[in-house]
């Protein structure tokens, strides 16, 4: 067996990091390559093609998932949801973080580090897939090109998950290692951030192009395979965040200190504006191919339950969707996007996902630890009173008292007063039911299928004891149903607020079966996301640019109201919330604060805002403000005290430096000696 032919079998079975030796139990995982088949035996077969390259997807599972519960993806947990459950230290056996040392940054360098050495992996098959590919003589060319650009796109995809978690990484060259050399030998710097980001643009653009020979959609079969729309939009995301602020024109004393081992920044200090342009023309990339919309359900009006209907604003009220919001249900609307109602295939925003294809800590997981204890859920993800704040009014207005407690305030008071049985007989706050604060009342619809306040309503059909289904659920302290505070264990909301998004009506967790939750798509990439990208990228703009479309032509991008609009307005339609005021669209300061608002609120829970506030540099202020909640050490008796927000002393915060990027391991700088450390973090254990 020639070197190269050795060399291409052992990047498959072997490998932990990016200098790394042999792994048995992945070598006993695959079936196809142990036994040391040729190159040629391999890549002529499609079978054996297919399963290599299904192992290279495999790598996006697990710790490499964007949305998932906190035993993988701890950063779904930012400053607007947080996890109440695994308060004890952290345990390496579990490699498990209790919130409180995620969020202070009192994890060590060698936790949650599975993504750097399943990323290598992963990079380093993708290449040997993408060279050697071409031998297969049981596929077409088309379903040759159609391959090589999906495994272009998850080393691709790879390398963005790697980015956007460690910072500026290195960049492995095209044609592989030799393994015969030495350590030191093999040694690659990391690149910067700029290089980084461009190279990912130029091999999703790469890969978008070579999938289109298959087409741009796939079968029912297939929805969690990628597909150009999804390689254009991760270069979307990879270009949006090298123009962001963090990585764009960042003189800080931080950024000066995030070097190579020569000495060369790593974060640019040289502000370019045309790199919002560049994004701003990726997603419009996405937006211009027609696939991708903003899911809807038909408005039917039916039960006490029945949707909240939005005002008259004497704009989207009065016209149908796409235009308006007349005969659309935004509530539903919006929950049914996160579910389970619709599996992949059946989701029109659904961009990239990885299917039913997830470990242990999936969104499954994430959503048992969200349901009521009464519920046999565990209680115990819950949300702060900053997002829970950020919900607007069904009238597009703040609601009283917003942010009042960490000083932000426009110094009005928030709503006294509860919902009466004759309030909820006459419909006046629905969907509100009796005994609920009326701080909670004519609030914007997404804010109904998002956050579980103390009193709202769980449907639970699938609860084999009736007590259990369609219940009104109370965080008082002396709750009877058990879903309050109790100091004798951890079942319990530390804010008194909890989370319904992703909670199906027949969702259960009885038994502790995870199988009775309804299965939910993982929103990796989905439409929403781009359309407000798009936004924020144009409104960055002072000048005009002209910038190459994905299939050729151009496109001319400037600071276009119509043209933000064109990705703000579906998102407030389809939320059933009111347009921003003219004065807002002319005003770029005033704008940039409500893209990053409808960010926090339209993405919440999906993985975006921990890297959001890092790429803004808002992390400092937004990660150390203390988290505030309900004082759900009060009774029934006491529920004025109870909605009267307090900080949450069980909740603890704060921001360093070396927080802005995950540190790489003392393993991996072990195995590099050109591999340089984030600062802030050590180098030897």
């Amino acid at each position: 067996m020639n070197k190269k032919l050795i060399y291409t079998v052992l990047l498959f079975v072997c490998g932990t990091g990016l200098l790394s030796s042999c792994n048995d139990d992945y070598l006993d995982s695959s079936q196809y390559f142990k036994d040391r088949l040729t190159e040629e035996k391999v890549f002529q077969s499609k079978v054996y093609s297919e399963e290599w390259l299904a192992n290279v997807f495999e790598e996006l599972r697990g710790i490499n998932a964007d949305v998932a519960s906190k035993g993988v993806t701890p950063h779904n947990f930012a400053d607007g949801m947080y996890y109440g459950d695994r308060d004890s230290d952290y345990d390496p056996s579990k490699n498990e973080l209790s919130y409180n040392m995620f969020k202070m940054g009192e994890y060590t360098e060698n936790a949650k580090q599975g993504t750097w050495t399943r990323c290598y992996r992963g990079i380093r098959n993708a290449s040997t897939f993408i060279h050697n590919i071409y031998m297969n003589t049981e596929m077409t060319e088309e379903e040759i090109e159609d391959y090589r650009g999906q495994a272009r796109f998850a080393r691709a995809y790879l390398y963005w998950l790697l980015l956007r978690k460690y910072g500026p990484i290195p960049l492995l060259p095209d044609e592989g290692l030799d393994y015969t050399k030495s350590y030191d030998e093999l040694a690659v710097p990391r690149f910067s951030y700029e290089a980084c980001a461009e190279f990912i643009g130029d091999e999703m653009l790469l890969a978008a192009q070579e999938m289109a020979a298959h087409g741009m959609t796939r079968g029912q079969e297939s929805s969690a395979r990628a597909t150009p729309g999804a390689a254009l939009a991760a270069r979307a995301k990879a270009l949006l965040y090298a123009a962001s602020p963090l990585a764009n024109g960042n003189t800080s004393n931080y950024a000066a200190r995030l070097v190579d081992d020569e000495g060369n920044r790593l974060l640019s200090a040289d502000y370019q504006e045309e790199k919002w342009a560049k994004a701003a023309a990726a997603a419009r990339d996405v937006i211009e191919l027609g696939l991708y919309e903003l899911y809807t359900v038909p408005l039917v009006e039916t039960g006490d339950n029945a949707t909240v209907i939005p005002p008259d604003d004497g704009n989207f009220s009065n016209k149908n969707w796409p235009a308006g919001w007349a005969d659309i249900d935004p509530e539903k609307s919006y929950a049914q996007v996160f579910d389970g109602t619709l599996p992949p295939s059946g989701n029109p925003e659904l961009i990239f996902t990885r299917g039913n294809n997830q470990d242990g800590e999936s969104i499954r997981a994430m959503v048992a630890h969200q349901l009521p204890r009464s519920a046999t859920g565990w209680n115990t993800h819950g949300l702060t009173q900053k997002v829970v704040d950020a919900y607007y009014m069904n009238d597009g207005t703040d609601a009283p008292g917003k942010d009042k407690e960490i000083g932000r305030g426009d110094g009005s008071d928030r709503v006294s007063g509860y919902v009466s049985q004759e309030d909820y007989e006459e419909g006046r706050y629905r969907p509100l039911m009796p005994g609920v604060s009326l701080q909670y009342a004519h609030r914007e619809p997404r804010f109904y299928a998002s956050v579980a306040y103390n009193g709202s309503f769980w449907s639970l059909l699938n609860e084999s004891q009736e007590r259990n289904r369609n219940q009104q659920v109370f965080y008082y302290r002396d709750n009877p149903r058990g879903n309050g505070f109790n100091s004798s264990n951890a079942y319990w909301l530390r804010t008194g607020f909890g989370v319904k998004k992703y909670v199906h009506p027949n969702d259960t967790y009885e038994g502790g079966d995870i199988d009775n939750i309804v299965y939910k798509p993982e929103p990796a990439i989905r439409y929403a996301d781009i359309l407000l990208m798009y936004a924020e990228a144009l409104n960055e703009l002072d000048g005009s640019y002209t910038i190459s479309a994905w299939d050729g032509g151009s496109y001319n991008i400037s600071r276009d109201i119509t043209e933000m609009q064109r990705g703000i307005h579906p998102v407030r339609i389809r939320a059933g919330v009111p347009d921003y005021p003219a004065s807002v669209y002319g005003d770029k300061e005033a704008l940039r604060k409500r893209l990053k608002r409808e960010r926090f609120i339209e993405l919440l829970a999906e993985g975006q805002r921990y890297y959001d506030l890092r790429r803004w540099m808002d992390a400092p202020v937004e990660e150390s403000l203390p988290i505030y909640g309900c004082n759900v050490l009060m009774n029934e008796a006491e529920r004025d005290l109870f909605h009267q927000p307090v900080a949450v002393w069980a909740l603890e915060t704060t921001f360093a430096d070396k927080m802005w990027f995950w540190p790489i391991s003392h393993t991996e700088l072990k195995r590099n000696n050109r591999l340089t450390q984030n600062p802030g973090w050590t180098y030897n254990d």
